[in-house]
């Protein structure tokens, strides 16, 4: 009797040991550099969910660009030191504190802030840094919904009034953000003319771009005379590369047209000359600082609804993504930094 008494308190006991000491894996990185060399994968105990916090699991997170920028040092926002890695993802919520009011088990979440620290198998994260998206979204479009899908659509509602038939002109046309412009405009009947690099069978490139919805597909050398031909008196200017290639799409603006600038793959300036002589006006968006302004709120929820009806009915398609399990991150790594059009996506569970 003292015996099976004994053995229940045991069970007992290690229950609760097991329920209160959850480990999770996590990429962390304690300094800025070379991203390979500053990330650790550590094993780390997550606490008791606080009242206003809700546990995670991490199923699948990508490696962006900013991730890399973040982990070399370079990105305008830092997180405190020691950070887990990882701005995008998705998660399934496995347990709410008693005051969490719109998350519950089974929820599937995306991070709400930039430096939510994705790349772990399992943590603990205010109730307001998550943001809840459908169940049955398809894994590669519900780990890459969070930062490229937004800043297209964004920049197609936020900066002009574009009504079909209208044109816009991008380069970076075969990123992940490019790829969702040509299939948001289409949709739209907005016409897009596309600037991609010159490459080994650009034809297969320009093909591909064709069929989810491009009108045009130029390198920058074809560029020269088409921004007087089939890509002038356009509305809008998509620039993630600056340099010679901005200048081109600015040639492309009508009057008082708009050239957005979201990234800076060259590390060029952007040209002015156009500001004076075509009165065109240039902006920057960056969608996390988009995020962080609450007065968004409702537009955010009205975008991602439209967004996930769209990928729901095969209307909006993740980028090319080649999956890795976790625990083989430094492949992943070395391939983001080093080759382009396919993205890394780091699969937890």
């Amino acid at each position: 009797m003292f015996r099976s008494s004994m053995t229940l308190m045991d069970v007992r006991l290690c229950q609760k040991c097991c329920k209160r000491s959850l480990s999770s894996k996590q990429l962390i990185y304690e300094k800025y550099g070379h991203p390979p060399d500053v990330l650790n994968l550590v094993t780390k105990e997550v606490g008791k969910v606080g009242a206003d916090e809700v546990r995670v699991r991490w199923m699948g997170a990508p490696i962006n660009p900013a991730d890399i920028n973040q982990l070399q040092g370079v990105y305008p926002r830092k997180p405190p030191l020691p950070a887990v890695g990882g701005m995008e993802g998705f998660g399934e919520v496995e347990e709410v504190g008693s005051e969490v009011t719109t998350l519950r088990a089974g929820d599937w979440v995306l991070p709400g802030i930039s430096n939510a620290g994705s790349w772990r198998t399992l943590g603990n994260h205010y109730e307001r840094d998550l943001f809840k998206i459908a169940k049955d979204l398809p894994f590669d479009s519900a780990a890459t919904l969070q930062v490229n899908p937004p800043t297209a659509y964004r920049m197609l509602k936020d900066f002009v009034n574009l009504k079909a038939g209208d044109l816009v002109v991008q380069n970076g046309a075969n990123s992940s953000v490019g790829r969702c412009v040509i299939e948001l405009c289409k949709l739209w009947n907005i016409r897009t003319v596309n600037i991609v690099r010159d490459r080994k069978n650009l034809d297969v490139l320009v093909r591909e771009l064709k069929e989810i919805g491009a009108d045009e597909v130029f390198t920058e050398e074809e560029m020269k005379k088409e921004s007087t031909n089939r890509a002038k008196n356009a509305q809008l200017a998509l620039n993630c590369v600056g340099g010679r290639n901005a200048m081109m799409l600015s040639t492309c603006l009508s009057n008082k047209g708009v050239m957005i600038t979201y990234g800076g793959m060259s590390k060029k300036p952007v040209p002015t000359g156009s500001l004076i002589f075509k009165d065109i006006k240039l902006v920057g968006f960056w969608i996390s600082q988009w995020y962080t302004n609450q007065d968004n709120k409702k537009d955010r929820e009205a975008m991602f609804e439209e967004l996930q009806d769209l990928i729901k009915h095969g209307k909006l398609h993740p980028p090319k993504i080649n999956k890795l399990k976790f625990e083989d991150w430094k492949t992943a790594i070395t391939n983001a930094m080093n080759s382009s059009g396919t993205k890394q996506l780091l699969v937890m569970q």
